[in-house]
């Protein structure tokens, strides 16, 4: 009678894990079939609105930089060009910072795989599945009293994971700050104040106090592009987060 209850017992267990990982496999099929083209979407943390000049002022120096060893500044920068020359306000890139109405400062932050919710975060980062915590918890409900909860956990959990192996749910996410310089009209002046506060020590730091007066008002805004597709992977993603990146800095002009 034992062995007819140990049996039945492992049976259902069996029964268990290939349920589970039946629907593992629905999951990541849904998965390849829901995300299967690929999602570019940008957002902007604030409009920036620079004062209208006449066709001759029209130009834009840009400075493009990052911290990203993965970030492409070439390509990024070829995009850009690209984005302006399809301005239909006129606005032209120019080599002499000197002589442009606007700088526009670019800094790239972020190049990476992050969470769905990535856009809304800014700063939050890692894409984490859950789908084989769930496998895992159902097997451990599953299984029953007698040891077999350990069981059907691992076996729920190794049919997820499987499963997440051939099919994820991926996102990457481009974060860039962005500064606009621009040349006040004659006889307009704008003064700047700065406090920076140091640390010396760890008994004390300083204050600073800057004040400066300058030629040109400055703007600040951060501009942040998620591609997301099953299976993404950064080569597919760049050009086109490139592409939406940069059309969304030249619209401000």
């Amino acid at each position: 009678m034992m062995n007819q209850k140990s049996i039945l017992r492992t049976m259902a267990v069996a029964i268990i894990a290939m349920s589970l990982t039946f629907l593992s496999g629905c999951a990541a099929i849904h998965t390849s079939i829901a995300k299967r083209n690929l999602d570019v979407q940008t957002k902007v943390s604030t409009a920036i609105f620079v004062d209208p000049v006449k066709r001759s002022k029209r130009t834009v120096y840009v400075d493009i930089r990052s911290s990203v060893m993965e970030f492409d500044r070439s390509a990024f920068k070829k995009a850009v060009v690209e984005s302006f020359a399809n301005n239909d306000n006129g606005y032209r890139l120019t080599d002499d910072p000197d002589k442009a109405q606007y700088l526009m400062n670019i800094f790239v932050l972020k190049l990476e795989k992050a969470s769905p919710t990535a856009a809304e975060a800014a700063l939050k980062s890692g894409y984490v599945g859950n789908s084989t915590g769930n496998a895992v918890v159902a097997g451990a409900m599953l299984g029953g009293r007698r040891g077999d909860a350990g069981k059907g956990a691992i076996l729920g959990g190794l049919g997820a994971t499987i499963a997440d192996a051939f099919v994820q749910d991926v996102t990457y996410m481009l974060v860039a700050d962005v500064q606009i310089k621009e040349r006040t009209r004659k006889g307009v002046y704008v003064r700047k104040d700065t406090k920076i506060n140091t640390k010396v020590s760890d008994s004390g730091g300083s204050t600073q106090r800057v004040s400066e007066v300058s030629n040109r008002k400055e703007y600040r805004t951060r501009i942040v592009t998620t591609a997301n597709k099953s299976n993404l992977e950064l080569a597919e993603a760049q050009p086109i987060m490139f592409k939406k990146t940069a059309y969304a800095m030249a619209s401000f002009f």
